[in-house]
């Protein structure tokens, strides 16, 4: 396994830092929102050629499976989440691949975790209490996560309630409103008072693509989000009816790379909700460096929103290590 140790980059351990200059904003300009258009036939052609082009097996396999472990904001947001459910998922952050893998991998010491821990903001002080000392930050959904529809002030007050917790990183959602009725502005303004709130802390805008109804408003949405100083824009909340595709991250990292080509500003992206499998989270990550390149491989650009997802990654990973395949139930997430 000399060679996977060799071909694996793991980069010091989550949260050492976010090493690229922070997106600041810049006014919103509507005539360069107003000018995206999609080619929609293109960009189907685009993502579905993409399996039978790029694949990686062995030792390089394994190499990229353990890049996207370290840009995996390890997540649960359901009703019945309680203290020591985080706990775990916690200790799991901490602890993402299982020891005898790693050792059997070569790469048992190389600090591997995952990149954040995502949690309510009801659970953000528990989280920061159990990854003390571990340099991996705590993220926050907030501003009525998932519908978005409460009171502005509310969504004001709980962002800075997150960050007062320790929360490191906040996930807000936009209000669908305004880009279904076309109401830039509202949208730049909310996203602008939304990045003031979160101070030092990273702000994710969540676009809830699969409510945007067009690729077009998703092309807008992800341009108005970052002018307005989001440090990273994201698919889904993960509630929506459609949620990730390759198709709705083709058009937003496009739109990073143009607002990079004209800001000299790197943006990072955030695929959430339905990327359940090893095989499929490859093939973003094969997207992401076609488009943007090998700086958005890591967990300063490329979160992953997900938690079965770590499952699968360790399963494919033991396989690797011993050339047998394990029940998914010997791989819990916490």
């Amino acid at each position: 396994m000399e060679e996977l140790a060799q071909r694996t980059a793991v980069p010091a351990p989550a949260g050492a830092g976010h090493n690229w200059p922070r997106n600041h904003g810049i006014d919103l300009d509507l005539a360069w929102v107003l000018d995206q258009r999609i080619n929609l036939s293109a960009a189907e052609r685009r993502v579905a050629t993409l399996p039978g082009r790029r694949t990686v097996k062995k030792d390089a396999q394994a190499a990229w499976l353990l890049k996207a472990v370290t840009c995996i904001d390890l997540t649960t947001l359901n009703g019945d989440d309680t203290t020591e459910r985080v706990k775990r998922l916690c200790a799991k952050a901490r602890q993402p691949v299982r020891q005898d893998i790693l050792d059997a991998l070569g790469m048992g010491d190389r600090g591997i975790t995952t990149g954040a821990v995502c949690v309510y903001h009801r659970f953000v002080s528990t989280a920061v209490e159990a990854l003390a000392g571990s340099g991996i930050p705590v993220a926050a959904v907030s501003t009525g996560f998932p519908a978005g529809l409460v009171p502005h002030d509310v969504k004001l007050r709980e962002i800075e309630a997150s960050v007062a917790d320790g929360a490191r990183e906040i996930d807000i959602v936009i209000t669908r409103e305004h880009v279904l009725s076309g109401n830039w502005q509202a949208l730049y303004d909310e996203m602008r008072d939304f990045r003031e709130a979160c101070g030092d802390a990273h702000v994710k805008a969540i676009l809830a693509t699969g409510d945007l109804k067009t690729l077009r408003n998703v092309a807008r949405a992800s341009l108005v989000s970052m002018m307005a100083g989001a440090d990273f824009i994201k698919t889904s909340t993960g509630k929506e009816g459609v949620n990730a595709t390759l198709l709705v991250t083709l058009v937003m990292l496009r739109m990073i790379r143009a607002y990079q080509e004209r800001t000299g500003i790197k943006v990072g992206y955030k695929p959430a909700g339905g990327i359940s499998a090893a095989k499929d989270v490859l093939n973003y990550q094969f997207l992401m460096k076609e488009e943007l390149g090998r700086e958005w491989l890591e967990q300063d650009l490329f979160r992953i929103g997900a938690s079965s997802l770590l499952a699968d990654i360790e399963r494919q990973l033991e396989h690797h290590a011993s050339g047998a395949y394990s029940a998914l139930h010997r791989h819990p997430i916490g």
